[in-house]
């Protein structure tokens, strides 16, 4: 019984191997990436990047169809994304164990919204196992495949950021000696989904939740911890750690399994207590359900409803003295995000800002073009929404109305979602303009391959997509590439693109300054001549973080620019900006 400390994403993927998952798909997104990139490491799973959730749980269908264990994962509004094909499995069933773990981001650390995801697991009919650490993680992810094929139903386990990416005590478990049979059995009455057949499915559905309900108020996963205070506590997962650590004399109910509830254990352990909460992060999801079950608990009404849950936040809610575990903290400066010096977007969003373009943003680095100095973003909603936001509002803009609707989006989410907007674009004869923003690469969740780099999740080399043949081939007419690092050729590009009376799209490329394949051209770091620098700040208004201001001081009569050459990449545009020809390339 081998013990080491591994972080929940890391316990998920340990997970799958010991429960004999031989395919594993996803597409990455914070904080549920390392999931499949540490999947890797075991050979006999078939894991792999897809252009987007919808794919990967299509993949993990048909790998269960054929009788295989299929472990999916994506972050909370990746569901959303994948909800259409989840939905419908809920009603076929499976064959092979499937299991989708959806990472929740309280507090938002990388994320647009704050959405709870056992709505999802509430609202298409699939069980959902909530685990409060790494040894959680692996021990319910193995028990979901068990329940997924016990209960003939795709199973969801929740995780969040903060048990994604915190590291606990692990015991390893012993992986499945053989893998489930696999192969083709047709059966069109379960997987076929004409009205006549999914009539028949749902019935079953709503039984097998009956059933699973009742079953799970005698397995372990759902517990009692008895107290010697008179306050009764339900909770799960993550949330669950800061409970205990609050009320230490409480008897807590902790669930593992959030769909659907325990309610006869829930109803047995509520009896006992006059003073009962329910301490959750995010919505009042058990909460809500206890309540309708005439149960009268404390929920929302003093735990926070936006957020992550810490111990402090509890303690606040809940008025207990925190005296004692007060530390002295010490005030941090500000690090608000930038993007990496030498980032190929930096001077795309510089034009942008210059040509006076109304910007409608995706997900990704470049979202960042929202930020000062270069404040060139105008709205971002999600992956894939720039190019049907700009073509919604170029209907409804005047052509000879200023400013001209450009849509930004990366390589890699063009490919997730992108590509229908486009389709739009050309078939509805849209008046905006496109730019994809190609660093080779998915830079935002850790430089991930996607289709259009020509490497798989293993690092191996495939087929490349043609970016701009896949434009021209939904009908652009009007496709250029440019280096973003050469500033006027991409301002004059972005400039002829907007003035197209037409759909025009331009592609600047150039990899990723973090990329990990050999493909950056090395560039050696500039330096600023203190007596040619004016002190005009034209090179701080790209925002690169290698350029620091020096204001006048002793000996000093002005303000000078300077390089920080241990940052620096040698990009060259905060050169182009220079009309005093005060930077130079440092040769030693």
């Amino acid at each position: 019984m081998q013990k080491t400390v591994l972080s929940g994403n890391e316990a998920f993927a340990r997970a799958a191997f010991e429960a004999g998952v031989q395919v594993a798909s996803a597409y990455p997104g914070t904080p549920s990436t390392e999931i499949l990139e540490n999947i890797v490491q075991y050979q006999r799973i078939d894991a792999s990047w897809a252009p987007n959730e919808k794919v990967s749980v299509e993949v993990g269908i048909g790998a269960s169809m054929g009788g295989a264990r299929a472990l999916v994962t994506m972050k909370h509004v990746g569901v959303n994304v994948a909800a259409d094909p989840l939905f419908t499995f809920a009603y076929t069933g499976v064959r092979g164990g499937f299991v989708l773990v959806a990472a929740d981001d309280p507090e938002m650390h990388s994320s647009q919204n704050e959405q709870d995801s056992r709505h999802y697991a509430r609202s298409a009919k699939v069980p959902m196992f909530e685990p409060a650490d790494s040894q959680e993680a692996l021990d319910f992810t193995r028990l979901a495949f068990d329940v997924s094929e016990k209960f003939d139903a795709p199973v969801m386990v929740r995780t969040t950021t903060r048990l994604s990416h915190s590291k606990t005590v692990v015991t390893l478990g012993q992986p499945l000696a053989e893998l489930p049979p696999t192969g083709l059995k047709r059966d069109p009455a379960k997987f076929v989904m004409l009205p006549g057949n999914a009539r028949k499915r749902h019935p079953v559905i709503e039984k097998n939740l009956v059933e699973l309900a009742d079953w799970a108020c005698d397995q372990p996963f759902n517990r009692i911890e008895e107290g010697t205070e008179g306050i009764g506590i339900i909770t799960a997962g993550i949330a669950y750690q800061y409970a205990r650590e609050v009320f230490p004399e409480a008897s807590i109910l902790k669930l593992g399994l959030v769909n659907p509830l325990p309610k006869r254990l829930i109803r047995e352990f509520a009896a006992r207590f006059q003073t009962l909460y329910v301490i959750e992060e995010l919505d009042p999801f058990i909460e809500d359900q206890v309540r309708a079950m005439g149960i009268s608990v404390i929920g929302k009404d003093r735990v926070p409803l936006c957020g992550e849950l810490s111990p402090g936040r509890l303690r606040q809610a809940f008025g207990v003295d925190d005296s004692s575990t007060q530390v002295e903290t010490e005030e941090l400066p500000p690090r608000p995000p930038n993007m990496c010096p030498g980032c190929p977007h930096r001077g795309v969003f510089y034009a942008l800002n210059r040509l006076k373009a109304f910007v409608t943003g995706d997900i990704g680095c470049y979202t960042l073009g929202f930020m000062p100095p270069l404040s060139a973003m105008d709205s971002c909603i999600c992956m894939g929404a720039s190019v049907g936001n700009a073509t919604g509002l170029a209907k409804v803009v005047s052509e000879t109305e200023q400013p001209k609707v450009v849509a930004v989006i990366g390589d890699s989410t063009f490919l997730h979602t992108g590509i229908n907007g486009l389709i739009d674009m050309v078939y509805n004869k849209s008046k905006a303009t496109l730019i994809i923003l190609d660093n080779g690469t998915t830079g935002m969740t850790g430089r991930q391959d996607n289709p259009g780099t020509g490497y798989t999740l293993k690092g191996t080399e495939s087929y490349q997509v043609d970016l701009e043949g896949l434009c021209r081939a939904v009908g652009v007419n009007h496709v250029s590439v440019v280096d973003p690092y050469q500033m006027e050729e991409t301002r004059l590009a972005i400039d002829t693109a907007m003035q197209t009376p037409e759909v025009a799209v331009v592609i600047t490329r150039r990899p990723c300054v973090l990329i990990k394949h050999d493909v950056l051209e090395k560039k050696a770091p500039l330096f600023i001549d203190a007596d040619k620098c004016t002190g005009c700040k034209a090179c701080l208004k790209i925002g690169c973080p290698a350029i620091e201001w020096q204001p006048a001081g002793e000996g000093s009569s002005k303000g000078v620019a300077k390089v920080d050459r241990l940052l620096c990449t040698g990009c060259g545009i905060c050169e182009q900006l220079c009309k005093f020809d005060a930077f130079g390339v440092c040769n030693d």
